[in-house]
């Protein structure tokens, strides 16, 4: 008798065999769709945190080169004796060290007769000169209060010093123009410091001086270390020869036996992670002589892992030559993908049971939450940085949908106050002038640009501690005084602006800065225990759309 399959073996297995391979089917695509979304944020994430560190580094370094115009205005000819003209440069070298404070508080002078003059600022009001007018004698340093204040000496330096012998003379002689020494190790702190010179020349057009004022890097350093990338990612700065600048997860500074310190190279770290990105990067430079910056690229870890990397290149003028790199491992955004794709199967297989028609269903709304995610994504690394989710749910979908709406909020919100961040704010301005544009009404917008006056001494005075108070408490004033229809955003710093939305008239900009003026005139009281009210204030600017531009 032949051997016959029972009918419902027949009718179930071939079932049970396509529902399998239709759940497996959308297993793969439910994991390739979301890692492209995944992908696609991590990508613009990693862009946009290398270029955050590109625009820290140029915030931090521009101000050098105002510094040495100040102290010696271009075209301006260098006094034959520093002591003629003593008095001048004093009060050239205040004002260029009143520009930026932190990091350039301090400029000097060297000339080709050995004398040298410098003024290092320890305060907005305390400062001392480092005096020496003639090359035999060994440098005064006098201590003084305000720009003209009288001098108080205070030491003579046990050594001569010699500026024609140092390294920044040498190289601010040689260069044409500003010209940035090598990063070196400030002995007394341990931290690096790099110098900015310029040559300056006689009324004859000869060579008479060098210029230079330096950069502390500790606030670099200290920029990376607060930096989030991810629970094992990491972010540093390099010079092309690999040598750290400043790094999330290893020092900068290595401590010698003797209590010297020495520059750690890249290459010779102890994060591997961080040798691995630095080699990687190393290789990708040499075969691609120009890439297109911020670029990112994926690479194996020591361990196998996969690693993806973000790298952007910051250059200038005067020489400066800087990578920064933004480095996460795979596993840091796909985990929630892997584990969500194991539940979709999951559902799919129980389906078998349950009904094909439950079961597509089921398939249909876990794909169309994925489309919704990685539509979303797709808008993000296209700039939409508030793209809309729509993704209510409390499984592994849905904690994905936060992660991703979390990683838009911190991209739109500057993390002290909880403002919208500069990015955010011109993308808000953009967008309202071009729908006012759109429907062509009388309506106006208004910007008020507000810069806090003495936030600088608050910090000095009290700490930054203090100062981060006192951006909460001014951000909060600033929101509580406007609309719910406005927008109030930290720019930068101490510097804030608020979009004002359908204003009549120029009168009713001004009404309302009036109004913030006066906000901001009441002393802050809540920089901490023992502070008490303290006043700050702020320069508040206006402008009008359209009457004063039409874009931004």
């Amino acid at each position: 008798m032949p051997f016959r399959l029972p009918l419902r073996f027949v009718l179930i297995v071939p079932y049970v065999v396509l529902v399998l391979a239709l759940a497996l089917a959308i297993g793969v695509l439910s994991y390739s769709a979301g890692s492209r979304a995944v992908n696609t944020v991590s990508d613009h994430l990693l862009r946009e945190t290398a270029s955050r560190i590109t625009q820290a580094i140029d915030r931090h370094i521009v101000g050098s080169g105002a510094v040495l115009e100040a102290a010696f205005p271009a075209g301006m000819a260098a006094p034959v004796d520093i002591e003629s003209e003593f008095h001048e440069l004093r009060t050239r070298f205040w004002i260029a060290t009143s520009l930026h404070t932190d990091p350039n508080n301090y400029v000097y002078y060297g000339n080709e007769a050995g004398q040298g003059l410098g003024l290092y600022r320890h305060s907005d009001a305390e400062a001392e000169l480092r005096i020496k007018f003639r090359a035999e004698e060994k440098r005064a340093i006098h201590r003084f209060t305000s720009i003209d204040g009288p001098l108080r000496f205070h030491y003579r330096e046990p050594r001569l010093f010699d500026p024609r012998s140092r390294v920044w003379y040498r190289d601010g002689r040689d260069a044409p123009d500003h010209t940035w020494t090598s990063v070196y190790i400030d002995f007394g702190t341990l931290q690096l410091v790099a110098t900015r010179a310029r040559r300056v020349l006689s009324a004859n057009g000869a060579f008479e001086g060098v210029v230079a004022t330096d950069v502390s890097l500790r606030a670099l350093n200290d920029f990376l270390g607060r930096l989030n990338v991810s629970p094992n990612g990491l972010a540093f700065i390099i010079e092309p020869d690999g040598n750290l600048i400043a790094s999330s997860a290893s020092p900068n500074v290595v401590t010698l036996p003797d209590g010297s310190g020495a520059r750690l190279n890249a290459a010779h770290s102890e994060h591997p992670l961080l040798r691995t990105a630095y080699h990687a990067i190393g290789r990708y430079l040499a075969a691609n002589a120009r890439p297109n910056l911020p670029l990112v690229v994926d690479f194996d870890a020591e361990d196998g892992a996969p690693v993806r990397a973000a790298f952007d290149r910051i250059r200038d003028a005067a020489g400066l030559d800087w990578i920064t790199v933004v480095v996460m491992p795979e596993s840091d955004y796909l985990s929630g993908v892997t584990g969500n794709v194991t539940r979709t199967v999951a559902l799919a297989s129980l389906a078998v049971l349950l009904a094909i028609g439950i079961g597509l269903r089921v398939l249909g709304w876990v794909s169309g939450d994925l489309h919704r995610l990685s539509e979303a994504a797709r808008r993000v690394g296209e700039g939409e940085l508030d793209a809309p989710v729509g993704i209510a749910r409390e499984d592994e979908i849905g904690e994905l949908a936060r992660s991703f709406e979390s990683m838009q909020a911190r991209l739109r919100t500057d993390k002290l106050t909880g403002l919208a961040n500069r990015d955010a704010l011109l993308q808000q301005l953009r967008r309202r002038i071009a729908r006012k544009g759109a429907e062509r009404r009388s309506g106006r917008l208004g910007v008020l640009f507000i810069d806090l006056n003495g936030f600088k001494r608050i910090n000095d005075v009290h700490g930054h501690a203090a100062g981060d108070e006192a951006l909460r408490e001014i951000a909060s004033r600033l929101r509580d005084s406007v609309r719910a229809a406005d927008l109030v955003a930290r720019y930068a710093g101490d510097e804030f602006v608020i979009l004002l939305d359908h204003v009549p008239d120029r009168a009713a900009v001004e009404h309302v800065r009036q109004q913030i003026d006066a906000v901001l005139r009441e002393p802050l009281g809540s920089l901490g225990a023992g502070i008490g009210p303290t006043p700050c204030g702020g320069a508040i600017g206006s402008a009008l759309y359209p009457d004063d531009g039409t874009d931004a």
